[in-house]
């Protein structure tokens, strides 16, 4: 009945192939993609050259950073290499033309100056810097520039007012410095029986912070800008949000702000720690590394053992201490930093 019905209707039952006819293979078959050929990257033209190989794509870039690339192999490479090798020989200088032996003696330079005391005080010093210019760079960094974020008025006035020291020559603001800070300076007429016995600069519990308040303040505008332009990138949608569900300005901050500046708060620290294992010109145009060796740092110290004293065997020894040092710290304070 059914077929019959159909036949009527003039239509067929569904699933019946037409009698007679056969599906046809397609002739159009897609071949598979070639391999590459073995050695040879799949988006690498097959005519390359080996140059362009070596190069890449885009041999103008290493054209550009050439001159940079050099001057970091000048200035910092080769002579620290050279400093590796003076630390681990017999190695002092002599007139132009004179050869001498440098004999290798190994770890002896640096058993000689981490015997002493003044290499150990040095290191002292360096410590107390970092334990007071590290997190008062943070704190006061991101405390300006929040306010500063916050301002309506007067925000450029008060970002080259920052910056200005920055930019300024250490030596122009250290005069500054010790016209305020020594025996008859202004804070000491200010203070007037309150003043400090022996003077700041005389001090030698004093001095080294005042050193580190000095480097603070004189490096705050750069660190201001770096939190100042990762705050303006945070949504203030979180900071909306944040107030709606009843936080608090503090709240608000500690749960939107600290996070979205975590990252600049890691450089921060980074740059600070490699800023502290430079210390020099400060020191050495204040107080000389006085009073009593208070005011000493590594880097004054290889310069007197390595220029004033001729001993650039053991001044090596020192910089190649100072640097591992710095290394590691750095290294432990990222990863404390950024662990999350």
């Amino acid at each position: 009945m059914t077929s019959l019905r159909d036949s009527r209707d003039g239509t067929k039952p569904a699933g019946d192939p037409p009698r007679g006819r056969h599906p046809r293979p397609s002739t159009h078959q897609h071949a598979p993609p070639a391999a590459a050929p073995e050695g040879r990257s799949p988006g690498r033209r097959p005519g390359a050259s080996r140059l362009e190989r070596r190069l890449g794509n885009s041999p103008l870039g290493l054209v550009l950073t050439a001159p940079y690339t050099a001057y970091v192999l000048v200035v910092f490479i080769i002579p620290f290499g050279v400093g590796v090798w003076m630390a681990f020989h017999d190695y002092f200088f002599t007139a132009p033309g004179v050869s001498v032996p440098h004999p290798f003696v190994g770890f002896d330079n640096f058993t000689e100056v981490l015997g002493e005391e003044r290499t150990r005080r040095a290191f002292a010093n360096l410590g107390l810097f970092m334990a007071i210019n590290i997190p008062l760079t943070v704190v006061l960094a991101l405390t300006l520039a929040s306010a500063l974020n916050a301002a309506t008025h007067w925000r450029g006035f008060f970002r080259v007012a920052y910056y200005v020291p920055y930019v300024t020559a250490s030596v122009a603001t250290l005069a500054v410095w010790l016209f305020l800070f020594n025996g008859s300076g202004a804070v000491n007429n200010v203070l007037g029986p309150w003043a400090p016995d022996p003077s700041w600069l005389a001090n030698k519990h004093l001095v080294m912070p005042l050193i580190a308040v000095y480097v603070t303040w004189k490096q705050l505008g750069f660190y201001i800008l770096l939190y100042l332009a990762a705050l303006q990138n945070v949504p203030k949608e979180l900071h909306e949000a944040a107030v709606t569900d009843g936080a608090g300005r503090w709240q608000a901050f500690r749960a939107v702000t600290l996070p979205a500046v975590r990252p600049v708060t890691s450089l921060v620290i980074l740059l600070s720690i490699i800023t502290a294992g430079q210390i020099f010109t400060e020191p050495f145009l204040l107080t000389g590394g006085g009073p009593s060796g208070a005011s000493l740092t590594p880097a004054l110290l290889v310069y007197q053992r390595g220029i004033e004293q001729g001993e650039p065997d053991a001044a090596a020894a020192i910089g190649l201490i100072l640097v591992t040092g710095v290394l590691i710290i750095a290294t432990v304070a990222r990863r404390v930093m950024e662990r999350d």
